[in-house]
């Protein structure tokens, strides 16, 4: 017999030593259920499977969180609130999980697919999230001075800076979320942006390798 979504779920979250809410727990669950009952119109993901969608999905993006918080309280010190920006978001991973797991953080999922942006917009409405918004739009046209931008198996890193550099606050940082740590693609890097931190990842019941690549813009 499998085991229920929920029980996995609670798993997931203690095993990467978060703290959530039931109420937040619940979210998660239900933004779930709406990926499911939007995917059969949308297509938002190639995953169908529950249980897979839990794992690949919403815990490999809980992944984040604690790593996010670090570094928005080193980086970020003494700062009250947060902007966000998630690049290519698609379904709102990971932004739709941080935006309920950190209220403190005002998340913009932008995506160039309308019907993506506008699911996150409907996920915003259904589960009560004022910290969170869908965009319409190519991230280049963004100037927002993000605190953070972020970004999951979106594109290179050199194009991920490139086509972000304008919605990054000067101080902001970036947060790549990749497999196998990408050497290749670090040696293709502006010489204005620096990796200042690889963060190994691991993700409950996924045995795959993940990491951050976290960066930041430098002095030309």
């Amino acid at each position: 017999m499998s085991v229920p979504l929920e029980v996995v779920l609670k798993e997931g979250i203690r095993a990467l030593g978060l703290t959530l809410i039931d109420s937040q727990v619940e979210q998660l669950l239900r933004y779930m259920a709406l990926i499911q009952k939007w995917n059969k119109v949308y297509n938002l993901t190639a995953l169908r499977d529950p249980a897979e969608m839990l794992t690949h999905h919403v815990l490999d993006s809980l992944a984040v969180i604690a790593p996010l918080r670090r570094q928005l309280q080193t980086c970020r010190a003494g700062q009250a609130t947060f902007k966000l920006l998630d690049v290519g978001s698609g379904a709102g991973l990971p932004g739709v999980v941080i935006a309920i797991c950190c209220p403190d953080i005002a998340v913009s999922c932008v995506d160039t697919v309308a019907k993506k942006a506008a699911f996150v917009q409907q996920v915003a409405v259904s589960l009560k999230l004022p910290n969170l918004r869908g965009l319409h739009a190519r991230v280049e046209s963004l100037t927002d001075g993000f605190d953070v931008v972020s970004s999951r198996a979106f594109a290179s890193l050199a194009d991920f800076v490139n086509w972000s550099r304008d919605a990054l606050a000067p101080t902001g940082i970036w947060l790549a979320m990749k497999g196998k740590a990408p050497d290749e693609e670090r040696a293709q890097l502006p010489v204005n942006v620096e990796v200042f931190h690889v963060e190994q990842l691991q993700v409950p019941g996924l045995d795959a390798e993940r990491c951050i690549i976290w960066m930041r813009k430098v002095a030309d």
